[in-house]
């Protein structure tokens, strides 16, 4: 009895002591680090309390309860390094928010590592963070790399070319640097400086480095740096006299977010700056905590007077400590002992990192982190990768007190100047352009958009370099004064430079550098010249430099001043006149009209042979008529009527052809007859190929090499440099020790021709080449303006004002009726649907005539005891006779009379009249004739009696008139 009492206690206290441990939430310890002096570390701290507060609040049915151990990194990596082993060490926390930089987490995430606690930071940005290296390290923020694309964006909408990136020298400022000049390549700029400064940097050496930065032509800058050292570089910037017009200044996101808790007057010297900021959804929950956490940070410090903003990081915080949270239920994470590494082996000098014990839920916990979702303040929350993927940016503007918003930047529709769905829907894809922003006040508030460089205010002169030539010198020619020792460069690509300068819209000091030896000649090729670019001898090469796609692989060059190519200069010879009618068709269609007229002409003569008197009779008259009458066509003099409809409805066709092709032949002709009377000695480059002739090029020039291409051999090539060289050559010939042909430049061909067009003449092929541009280094920031200079001149006719200056009116331009070009001979191919429908046509009336034959005379035709031969007999012979009976034999106008028909009548002395209506006509198929003579079809008038004239309310009378 007293055994079965003590169990029944036993039980009761057993299950009592059990549900009293469900009732007990437990504790699961996690840690915070973060500068509690700073204002993101303030702003965090206040942020993880109000977050553990409202997610209890929420879920209270949850038994497990975070533990928050508060330390203070005081902004230092070795300090925030040692708060976090001694939370992992003493207090075995299961996680960690924080650290505060990304230069403290990236030492702290090696901590992590070994003792898989996993880090939850919220304000660590820096790009070397990633995941793949830091397993146990979760961003809870964006990752500045993120942000290389939205500030590439607005380069690309504003057309800067170049920029100066200015960066502190910590784990933040560097590691953002390579992302943002590949994100600047890819639409086409880059970086042509950058500038690193200390966080510690003094005045002095910020003054400096921004005083070099003043000698340069790019203003563009791209600040990337903490506030405390920002704040301090701006306002030395504005003293400098940097935060004014042509300047252009691009701040980050970690500094746009922290404007508006910076001091005012900093603020002052920011104006006409540009912000790229992550972009947080304004909803009402925000609003409600905003309002909250200012109670709260006033319950806080009471003592201060001002509430500082809310910037972005306490939100972030607020969203960290959630996740962690629900992912601490998730995973059942709960407060256990850290175990000691088996595989390390203590000894008494063992050093704290040798002693971190492993969390056994850490890599639990870390899952259950990475597959949190829910909806916070800042948007939806997960952890893709092991950081946040949401990556909308605001473009803001600082004016005033505060910012403006001019934009915003999504990377599937780039630039938009709102968040409107239905307008991004519009966009119809990726675009950057400056009318997807709003209007922009700029440093010392002009509104024209920056062109983001200047000329340098070091006084140094541009070095174009210019070849010297031997001839040819319309193009370039340089003089020295041996007395003054002064050069003078003019010419026409000269003339056009000057037209450049004049174009843009400021001053452009610069000085010509002759590309000369020690000699005074050329020191080298054209390529070797361009070069001098890539090497940065030159700023520029200014002259008749050809643009090719080779030369394009390390230098730029400006859109052309002049058309150009590669075409041949040859001797001319007499044209032969006497067989130049046969040249506007080829023989084919000579042969096909031909052949032609003789179906014609048989067509006809089948079609008319039974019932046209015309074409019957002897067979040599027939075939004359028949030939006759389809020739005569040609001239459209043909005058034998035709009976049957069927021809008539042939010849039409036929006419009509007729029409067109002798309307094209004397316009063929006539082109022919109105071109130069001389011709090319050649015209083919293959036939100079084929002969092994000898031609000549252009010296220090690439023609060569495209001579070489084109398959002449090395050893038939001959450099010429003069006009006078060209001509002694090409009268030598190629037997002679000239040559046959000379390749050239158009425009050196123009030049040449307009001294001796009555000589030579340009033949064959204009082969494409690069038109004659002006040479810049790779991405230059003149090439813009030169370009929209160019364009100007070239479009608004002064470069042809510039060519009547230095090739007179002389000048032959290319033409494209020459010689060549005019006798485009007329083939068959250009007829053939002309000549299908006469032959269709005549093919259908012939069957058709033949189909009626054999109906009309298949009665009077008896084959079957005929042979072969005897049937073709018998069917010639009912062709050839005549249908006597054939309706239209006689035309109704044979019939009609006319109202009034007077006849002299000279033998007998009267005078006959016949009068008749409108409608009348003869009884019958007769026509009277004066006299006596009289036939069966052809009556006398004497024959006749009134009655025989009778017809439909007609009356004919026939009396002597005395």
């Amino acid at each position: 009895m007293k055994t079965s009492s003590l169990l029944s206690v036993f039980l009761v206290c057993l299950w009592s002591s059990v549900a009293l441990a469900k009732a007990q939430p437990s504790s699961v310890n996690v840690g915070v680090v973060l500068a509690m002096d700073s204002l993101v570390g303030r702003v965090g701290n206040m942020c993880i309390s109000m977050a553990l507060q409202d997610f209890y609040k929420d879920h209270p049915d949850f038994t497990t309860r975070l533990t928050i151990s508060w330390r203070d990194s005081g902004s230092d990596v070795v300090q925030a390094a040692a708060a976090a082993l001694d939370l992992m060490k003493n207090v075995e926390v299961q996680a960690i928010i924080g650290p505060q930089t990304s230069a403290e987490a990236k030492f702290l995430v090696a901590l992590a590592n070994i003792s898989q606690v996993p880090l939850l930071s919220f304000s660590a940005t820096s790009p070397s963070l990633s995941s793949t290296n830091t397993p146990y390290f979760v961003r809870a923020t964006i990752n500045d790399s993120v942000q290389a694309k939205p500030i590439a964006a607005l380069f690309k909408a504003y057309g800067w070319r170049q920029a100066v990136a200015i960066y502190e020298d910590t784990e933040y400022g560097a590691e953002f640097i390579p992302y943002v000049n590949d994100a600047l390549l890819e639409v086409g700029s880059r970086l042509q400086h950058r500038t690193v400064l200390p966080t510690s940097a003094s005045n002095e050496l910020i003054d400096e480095e921004l005083y070099k930065l003043t000698t340069m032509q790019t203003r563009v800058f791209i600040i990337h740096m903490t506030s405390p050292i920002a704040a301090r570089l701006f306002l030395r910037a504005e003293q400098l006299g940097m935060i004014r017009k042509d300047y252009v200044w691009i701040i980050t996101d970690g500094l746009s977010t922290l404007l508006d808790s910076m001091d005012p007057l900093i603020i002052a010297s920011m104006q006409g700056v540009l912000g790229v900021k992550s972009y947080i959804e304004k909803t009402k929950r925000l609003a409600n905590f905003t309002a909250r956490w200012k109670l709260y940070y006033r319950e806080e410090y009471p003592k201060e007077i001002e509430i500082p903003p809310l910037n972005a990081f306490g939100p972030r915080a607020y969203d960290a400590t959630w996740a962690l949270a629900l992912a601490v239920k998730k995973s059942g994470t709960r407060a256990i002992k850290f175990r000691q590494p088996i595989a390390r082996k203590l000894t008494r000098n063992s050093t704290d990192l040798l002693t971190l014990g492993i969390s056994p839920v850490g890599p639990r916990l870390l899952g259950a982190i990475l597959a949190t979702k829910f909806t916070g303040l800042t948007g939806d929350i997960r952890f893709p990768n092991g950081e946040i993927h949401d990556s909308i940016f605001q473009i803001i503007n600082i004016i005033g007190k505060g910012t403006r918003e001019i934009g915003f930047w999504t990377p599937m529709y780039g630039l938009s100047p709102d968040l409107n769905r239905t307008a991004l829907k519009k966009k119809n894809g990726y675009s950057a352009s400056v009318v997807d922003l709003r209007p922009v006040i700029w440093p010392g508030e002009p509104t024209l958009v920056p062109k983001g460089w200047v000329i340098p205010t070091n006084g140094v002169k541009m070095k174009i370099g210019v070849p010297i030539k031997d001839g040819f010198k319309e193009f370039v020619k340089v003089d020295r004064d041996p007395i003054h020792n002064e050069l003078r460069v003019t010419g026409y690509s000269i003339e056009a430079f000057y037209g450049v300068l004049k174009v843009l819209p400021y001053a452009l000091p610069y000085e010509f550098i002759p590309f000369e030896d020690s000699e005074g000649k050329m020191a080298g090729s054209y390529d070797d010249l361009i070069y001098q670019v890539f090497l940065g001898k030159y700023d520029a090469v200014v002259g008749d430099v050809i643009i090719t796609a080779n030369r394009s692989n390390y230098v730029d060059f400006t859109p052309p001043y002049t058309k150009s190519g590669v075409s041949m200069i040859v001797p001319t010879k007499k044209m032969l006149r006497g067989w130049v009618f046969l040249q506007p068709l080829t023989w084919e269609l000579w042969v096909t009209t031909t052949c032609f007229f003789f179906i014609m002409a048989f067509v006809v003569w089948v079609l008319e042979h039974r019932i046209n008197k015309d074409f019957r009779g002897p067979v040599i008259e027939q075939v004359g008529r028949a030939l006759y009458f389809s020739f005569s066509t040609l001239v459209f003099a043909h005058r034998d009527q035709v009976k049957s409809n069927l021809s008539r409805f042939v010849i039409i066709l036929w006419l009509f052809a007729v029409l067109i092709l002798s309307n094209n032949y004397t316009a063929n002709l006539a082109s022919i007859l109105t071109v130069q009377q001389l011709q090319p000695a050649f015209t083919n480059v293959h036939t100079l190929i084929k002969n092994g002739d000898y031609v000549g090029y252009s010296s220090n020039s690439f023609v060569q090499n495209l001579l070489l291409k084109l398959g002449f051999h090395e050893s038939k090539l001959r450099p010429y440099g003069t006009v006078e060289e060209y001509k002694n050559a090409m009268l030598k010939g190629s037997s002679c020790g000239g040559v046959a042909a000379i390749f050239d430049q158009v425009p050196k061909i123009e030049v040449f021709l307009s001294y001796y067009s009555d000589k030579f003449t340009m033949a064959g092929p204009t082969f494409p080449t690069g038109d004659y541009g002006f040479v810049l280094p790779k991405n230059s920031l003149l090439l813009s303006d030169f370009s929209t200079a160019i364009l100007n001149i070239t479009q608004g006719g002064k470069m042809e004002a510039i060519k009547k200056t230095w090739f007179g009116k002389k000048i032959v331009e290319p033409d494209s009726s020459s010689p060549d070009t005019a006798r485009i001979r007329l083939s068959l191919s250009c007829f053939w649907g002309l000549f299908l429908i006469v032959g269709v046509a005549s093919f259908a009336a012939v069957i058709w005539f033949c189909i009626r034959f054999w109906i009309e005379n298949r009665n009077s035709i008896t084959l079957d005891e005929l042979g072969l031969w005897q049937r073709v007999k018998e069917i010639a012979r009912l062709f050839n006779e005549r249908n006597s009976s054939h309706i239209f034999r006689k035309r109704k106008s044979e019939k009609e009379v006319e109202f009034k028909t007077f006849c002299a009548l000279a033998t007998m002395g009267s005078f006959l009249s016949f009068t008749a209506s409108r409608k009348g006509h003869y009884n019958g198929a007769i026509t009277p004739t004066l006299g006596s003579s009289a036939s069966e079809d052809n009556p006398s008038i004497e024959s006749l009696s009134p009655m025989d004239y009778s017809g439909d309310n007609a009356l004919i009378q026939c009396r002597d008139i005395p």
